[in-house]
């Protein structure tokens, strides 16, 4: 829930609390020091009869008052820094030939390598050896397709020999390199469909989790719709774990409290993966926009690309994406349709506008 931090004692309480969300609302001046400082302002705090509240930094200095040396409250916003920092991280990562160090990545940023590693993953959701990882990953998927020899892209990708990115392929590719490079030739894929509150819910999966959720109308179209997406697959009965999953998500489209835990298998770029990460962490009943998961990602302008990749998320529901909304709170489009969008936010007890 948003807060305004409007009055004296609102502000006090914020200031006592450190409280991030309060950081870039308003600022607060000491008449015993001269200065004044963000309410995230590590020092020490001040006697409450010496402070002033003001809404503006140039509030502030109108008043007299010098900023801060240690918040630097008349520059950008604390996590306005954050984002920038991990967000300069990335671009070297994904412009160096080969993997940068941790100590490397927090020396860019100047930051110490343990608070540079708990803020990356606080705004990306994964840790800096994850994200090169899926960067190199993102890398190989678009060499496989070019390369003769999977030696050869594994190489270009930037991997120093071959075991290390066998080693991680499952988990980077959802397959092995060369069942990719064939186009998912040889791995087996169960689906169904089945009704749910929003009409028809097709779940398509290999045996390491969901593939595939989507919405629709009419039978017949949604198993094109996975065959066509799989076309070099092996499609099989469903197994009694499939089936599990299956029946989770639906109980789930029903009472939105049921917990929904579902492995997933799905090929991504670096920068999906962090997106849809990102979606995982938007609790029911709460929206984000996509200028706001653009900052959390690291990539503050990126908020189209976002967009972008909301649109490609292949798993509905299991990856939120109809908890992402515009800006000012409206709900925007929806690959499964807008009806269905609100239907499962009003489920989950989220304020539309």
């Amino acid at each position: 829930m948003d807060r305004t931090y409007q009055t004296p004692d609102d502000r006090w309480l914020a200031l006592q609390q450190r409280d991030p969300n309060a950081d870039g609302c308003f600022v607060y001046s000491v008449a015993t020091t001269g200065i004044y400082c963000r309410p995230v302002c590590p020092s020490k705090l001040a006697l409450r009869k010496n402070i002033a509240f003001h809404d503006t930094p140039a509030s502030a200095a109108g008043a007299g008052f010098r900023p801060c040396k240690r918040c630097h409250p008349d520059g950008p916003t604390q996590a306005a820094r954050h984002a920038a920092a991990v967000a300069k991280a990335c671009r070297l990562i994904e412009s160096a030939e080969s993997t940068p160090s941790l100590a490397e990545l927090a020396a860019l940023v100047e930051m110490s390598r343990f608070h540079f590693h708990r803020i990356f993953r606080e705004i990306t959701g994964i840790t800096p050896g994850k994200y090169a990882a899926a960067h190199r990953a993102e890398k190989v998927r678009g060499s496989l397709q070019k390369c003769a020899s999977v030696t050869t892209a594994i190489y270009d990708a930037g991997f120093n020999s071959s075991s290390p990115f066998y080693d991680s392929s499952s988990a980077t590719l959802g397959m092995s390199p060369k069942e990719y490079q064939q186009g998912g030739k040889g791995v087996a894929i169960h689906f169904a469909i089945t009704p749910c509150p929003l009409g028809l819910v097709l779940v398509a999966g290999t045996a390491k989790g969901i593939c595939r959720v989507s919405f629709g109308h009419d039978t017949n179209s949604l198993e094109a719709e996975v065959r066509v997406a799989f076309p070099n697959a092996s499609f099989e009965k469903p197994d009694k774990a499939f089936t599990g999953w299956v029946k989770n998500l639906v109980a789930h489209l029903r009472r939105p409290s049921e917990k929904l835990d579902l492995p997933l298998d799905i090929r991504c770029t670096a920068f999906q993966q962090r997106v849809w990460q990102a979606l995982r962490e938007i609790p029911p009943g709460e929206t984000a926009s996509y200028s706001e998961i653009a900052v959390r990602i690291g990539k503050p302008t990126a908020a189209r690309a976002v967009a972008r990749a909301c649109a490609t998320n292949p798993v509905a529901v299991a990856i939120p994406c109809h908890r992402v909304v515009g800006t000012n709170g409206a709900l925007t489009g929806y690959r499964w349709g807008i009806e269905r969008k609100q239907q499962l936010l009003q489920q989950e007890g989220a304020i539309l506008k």
